[in-house]
């Protein structure tokens, strides 16, 4: 009776199961050969991301513009790798965490340099651009905002003829040059000559070029606004005609005579659409170059995506950077330059 009383109550038995029940539910899944039979559907899951990741350029933009769609954000599958990984910890599934670790693999490749800070000091021209928002409540703040960015040259897109007044008034103190073409223009610290309008097959004037006469020597700076792109349930991805003016406006880039060239303005897409290939095959994005993250300029609110862009041709890209909200739907985004490197 006495041996049996102390195998009940003694410290030899359930005293220390508690202790080690924890550990146990936690790694007792990992334990078994069905760690490698479960979780084959979020295996597939992580291969499909993957393939989409490695060819993007393929996807078809017959349907719908599938393609520029999915690359425009592109950068967001990172969310589905990171519950992917979750839900492969969770189902304790070794063949699907090892799927998971493929798609991981290939966003680190396509996007982890935009993770580290690429910013640096010096630099030689601050620019700025803004769409400003046709429906801006506040106009007068906005180009406060935009003065106070230290910025030598600001591009703005989506001018209404009401509010192009209101910006040249509160802008003319700290921009003594500008100048106004159909719904996009440019405010400059440095004069401004060889102004003219570029046409990007719209019909009506949303882009212009520009000289600006530096202190380090001239500049072409083009201005522009590509149309707007849709996303429609019958339609898919409507953007066909964002696509002729890019390729338009990648024309008029390329047969500009000076060496260096900066584009500001709203173009509507992301560096990884192939729409704009005709453009960014023969430019820079500032923020990839010299910014610290992925510069999201839209929407506002809750930056998605960066349609506003900065890119440069025979300068050195030094820093980029996103400016404050305004009244506008999309930020205000900024990049210093050295114009005497290349």
């Amino acid at each position: 009776m006495a041996q049996g009383f102390r195998t009940e109550t003694g410290g030899g038995g359930s005293g220390h199961q508690p202790s080690r029940d924890p550990l146990r539910r936690l790694t007792g899944g990992w334990r078994d050969r069905g760690i490698w039979r479960r979780g084959a559907v979020l295996a597939v899951l992580a291969v499909l991301v993957a393939l989409v990741m490695l060819f993007h350029a393929q996807i078809p933009n017959t349907l719908g513009n599938l393609g520029s769609l999915t690359e425009t954000f592109l950068p967001w599958l990172g969310v589905f790798v990171l519950v992917l990984l979750v839900l492969a910890v969770v189902r304790k599934s070794a063949t699907a965490l090892i799927a998971a670790l493929i798609p991981g693999i290939v966003w680190l490749n396509l996007f982890g340099g935009l993770l580290t800070d690429k910013t640096a000091s010096g630099g030689d021209l601050t620019v700025a651009t803004h769409n400003v928002n046709a429906e801006n409540p506040d106009p007068t703040g906005t180009a406060a905002t935009i003065a106070a960015s230290g910025a030598q040259v600001v591009a703005l897109e989506e001018l209404t003829s009401d509010a192009v007044p209101v910006y040249e008034k509160a802008l003319a103190k700290t921009y003594p040059y500008h100048s106004v073409a159909g719904t996009v223009g440019l405010w400059s610290k440095y004069p401004l000559s060889a102004t003219r309008p570029v046409d990007i097959q719209l019909g009506w004037t949303r882009a212009m070029r520009t000289t600006v006469a530096t202190p380090q020597g001239d500049v072409a700076v083009f201005v522009a606004h590509l149309p707007s792109v849709r996303v429609k349930l019958h339609a898919g991805f409507t953007a066909s005609q964002r696509d002729t003016s890019a390729d338009a406006l990648g024309e008029a880039i390329a047969d500009e005579t000076l060496g260096r060239v900066i584009l500001l303005g709203d173009l509507n897409g992301t560096m990884n659409d192939r729409a704009l290939n005709g453009v960014t095959s023969q430019m820079r994005s500032t923020q990839g170059a010299a910014g610290s993250g992925f510069g999201f300029s839209w929407p506002a609110s809750f930056p998605m995506a960066r349609i506003d862009q900065i890119m440069v041709k025979g300068v050195e890209p030094v820093t980029s950077w996103a400016l404050p909200e305004t009244g506008s739907d999309h930020l205000p985004i900024a990049a210093t330059v050295d114009l005497n490197r290349s």
